[in-house]
């Protein structure tokens, strides 16, 4: 996942492998955090991205952007789904709820 934005022109990227390890950081640079979820939260992460109601969350944000938000990428297996601040429909709401730390950090 990779978030980018705010006023600072942040851009942050958390990474969640299989086996529930994970790290944070920015893109092209060493990790600046790393751990493991448990193997209860590594699965509901799972689950949440597999939710038929997840595969319902629109690939590319439907509203006005909010200045200085923060965009998101989702990529799970091949599906990418771009999100932006205010736009969080109740699925894509569980995965980030399901994610380390609530998503990558969104300061720098």
């Amino acid at each position: 996942m990779l978030a980018s934005g705010g006023f600072a022109g942040v851009r942050n990227r958390l990474v969640v492998h299989h086996d529930g390890s994970w790290s944070t950081g920015r893109p092209g640079e060493p990790p600046a955090r790393t751990g493991r979820q448990t193997p209860a939260e590594t699965a509901e992460l799972r689950a949440a991205l597999e939710d038929p109601a997840y595969a319902q969350v629109p690939d590319q944000p439907t509203g006005r952007p909010i200045a200085d938000g923060f965009r998101y990428e989702v990529t799970y297996r091949d599906r990418l789904v771009v999100a932006a601040d205010g736009e969080r429909p109740p699925a894509l709401q569980r995965v980030f709820d399901a994610l380390p730390e609530g998503g990558p950090p969104t300061g720098r």
